[in-house]
């Protein structure tokens, strides 16, 4: 069969225009090589205008001067480097546990160490706040990824939870796969570090990933041991169902906006076509749906007390923690950032979320038996739940009264942060002693560590808010101002019913701690082991942080008087 003919060349045929559509469009779909990509349109476009009129010198020309300015596209390497640190210390763990011999591998804990302390040194040159890449070089300057006070502070919380976490963890990997295991929770820690300074919608979903799906192995690591792998599965399939959701609701935004930057989006869900505004609505409250998952906010909870349980202490602490601090921060990216035209709509239904958290997390502790095996964990994991209530209430309220009042949510997390992980440590101190780790376990621990229980009264005394936990009180306090600033004063006395719900599970706890051990009729093991030097550590980092804060506590309260964005 003859071949045809190659069909003639037409001057006249607008295939540029048509190529330069499309690759706007993968732009907006790829907003990290966003502003190549754009330039590369362009370039393509003024190639085939200068092709036509001007013939193969005007080619020439026109792709050296395009390509010299338009195509090379500069990275910010110091306002990534902190996450990138993280993922790059990961690898250097996995290969390296290829070669360590198994006496060496507690080496490896240490360069996990290591590699956290170096990324939260890079945070020191940041401090300024004002640094943005891989952003578009169409006239709106949206970018990618933005080192603001935000970013930089939520990133300090989590490489500092990542690093308590790794200092809990180094004399508990003995019976784990140690390399598996450290490279997991930097991966896990690398996501955390990226998704705070995330400013487009597909950027925040990948490093929501990145940090969920490593915890769901770090929790079912425990290999044989069926609690682990129940807690793992549970985990797991919350999550799957939580990032679907999202994800829906993210491409529900992206066909209504026809763009991923939270800032872009801002702009264009006010003009949304009538056609197109039940759709826009829908991707906001699928949205805000999949993030109530990832908070463990109330009726989304139910993953939380089971995960914790099942988990090793360490990575229990280390879900509480920078698991509730990426959750937080991507809510607070998508409601003040992305959807501030929707306040009417997600101010109310997370005030809503925030008094039941509250009162299911506070009401669930309460009613934990101090001898039932695990109960201080689950204690912990229900308190963690009621935290998440108080966490919400001035996001609810930066609805009403402007994105100022995350700072409010800010200076709380900070507070949880430190009492939170110091009261796991202490938990995992007592665990090597008392496996069924119960409250009525640590009745008496003054006695056997004095150091020990002083410590476990302060974390918990924090968590009530009472003196000496004046860091707690002042905390609480704030939340307490924000939704009384913003006219939520139904919200502020539920929220004021529930501190008090939950001063008797704390007080009792911490009375337990200093009671005689024979009361009850029983006696406690005196033996005393030998503790890891680096689990000492982390509790002396955590009582002295929180005794700090509450001498000074507006180091912490300051990020509740700023604009943090």
């Amino acid at each position: 069969m003859a071949r045809r003919p190659p069909r003639p060349h037409r001057p006249g045929r607008a295939e540029a225009p048509r190529r330069r559509q499309v690759v706007i469009v993968a732009a907006e779909s790829a907003p990290g090589a966003a502003s190549l990509v754009q330039s590369a349109a362009e370039s393509t476009t003024h190639l085939a205008q200068s092709a036509a009129g001007s013939g193969t010198t005007g080619l020439v020309h026109s792709a050296a001067e395009s390509g010299a300015t338009s195509l090379v596209q500069s990275v910010d390497w110091l306002a990534i480097a902190p996450p990138v640190v993280v993922a790059a210390v990961a690898l250097a763990v996995l290969v390296a546990d290829l070669f360590v011999p198994a006496a060496r591998k507690p080496l490896l804990g240490y360069g996990a160490v290591a590699g956290l302390v170096a990324a939260l040194a890079f945070l020191v040159p940041l401090h300024d706040g004002d640094r943005s890449t891989f952003c578009l070089t169409t006239g709106t300057r949206a970018c990618s990824y933005t080192a603001d006070h935000f970013t930089l502070v939520i990133q300090a919380l989590v490489l500092g939870g990542a690093l308590l976490t790794a200092l809990l963890s180094i004399g508990d990997t003995r019976k784990l796969p140690a390399g598996e295991f450290w490279f997991l929770l930097l991966s896990s820690a690398a996501g955390a570090a990226l998704l705070p300074a995330a400013r487009d919608l597909a950027t925040l979903v990948v490093a929501l990933e990145v940090a969920s799906l490593p915890a769901f192995a770090l929790v079912g690591i425990k290999r044989g041991d069926r609690r682990s792998s129940e807690a793992a599965l549970k985990f797991f399939l919350s999550s799957v169902v939580a990032t679907a959701v999202m994800l829906l609701g993210v491409s529900f935004v992206y066909a209504a906006t026809g763009t991923l930057h939270l800032t872009e989006i801002a702009a264009r869900l006010d003009d949304v076509p009538g056609q197109l505004s039940t759709l826009a609505q829908a991707g906001v409250a699928l949205t805000l749906v999949g993030f109530a998952f990832k908070t463990a906010a109330a009726p989304f909870h139910f993953w939380v007390p089971d995960t914790y349980v099942g988990a090793p202490l360490p990575i229990a602490a280390y879900l509480s923690v920078v698991g509730k601090a990426v959750g937080f921060s991507g809510l607070i990216l998508v409601t003040v950032v992305a959807f501030p035209s929707y306040a009417d709509v997600w101010g109310p239904a997370l005030a809503v979320l925030a008094a039941l958290t509250m009162t299911v997390g506070n009401v669930a502790a309460l009613r934990q038996s101090a001898t039932r095996a695990r109960s201080a964990v689950r204690l912990l994991a229900w308190s963690s739940v009621a935290q998440a209530g108080y966490l919400l209430v001035p996001i609810a309220a930066a609805a009403y009264a402007g994105d100022r009042q995350i700072g409010s949510t800010v200076a709380y997390a900070l507070m949880y942060a430190v009492v939170n992980l110091g009261a796991f440590a202490v938990a995992t101190l007592v665990a090597r002693t008392h496996p069924g780790n119960r409250i009525a376990d640590y009745r008496g621990l003054y006695a056997t560590r004095p150091l020990a229980a002083l410590a476990m009264g302060f974390f918990l005394l924090c968590l009530a808010g009472l003196p000496p936990g004046i860091i707690g009180l002042f905390a609480k306090v704030t939340v307490f101002s924000s939704a009384v600033d913003a006219g939520l004063g139904w919200l502020a006395v539920v929220m004021a019913v529930n501190v008090v719900i939950a001063l008797y599970y704390y007080l009792q706890w911490t009375a337990a701690l200093f009671r005689s051990p024979a009361e009850d009729g029983t006696e406690q093991p005196v033996t005393r082991h030998r503790t890891p030097a680096p689990l000492t550590v982390a509790i002396v980092l955590t009582a002295v942080a929180g005794i700090a804060l509450s001498g000074a506590p507006q180091t912490v309260l300051r990020f509740a008087d700023v604009n943090l964005f």
